[in-house]
């Protein structure tokens, strides 16, 4: 499978920019609650706070889309 690319050109936007701020905002509040719990493990930390990011950037951003061009031939 190749590698996506998060479509980074909506930071261009500034409602995007404004939707991404208060998404990174919700998930560093859960993420606050989440320290707070002394029975979690570091690597369970790890992973949760990787997986909420990455689906932020998917939910707010999306991908990048591939425009293919056909081959030229000579």
């Amino acid at each position: 499978m190749a590698l996506q690319r998060l479509n980074t050109a909506f930071f261009r936007h500034t409602d995007k920019i404004n939707q991404f701020k208060i998404a990174l905002n919700n998930r560093f509040q859960a993420l606050q609650d989440l320290l707070k719990e002394e029975e979690n493990t570091m690597e369970y930390n790890c992973k949760w706070i990787k997986e909420a990011l990455t689906s932020m950037f998917q939910e707010v951003l999306g991908y990048k889309k591939h425009n293919h061009k056909e081959w030229i031939s000579i």
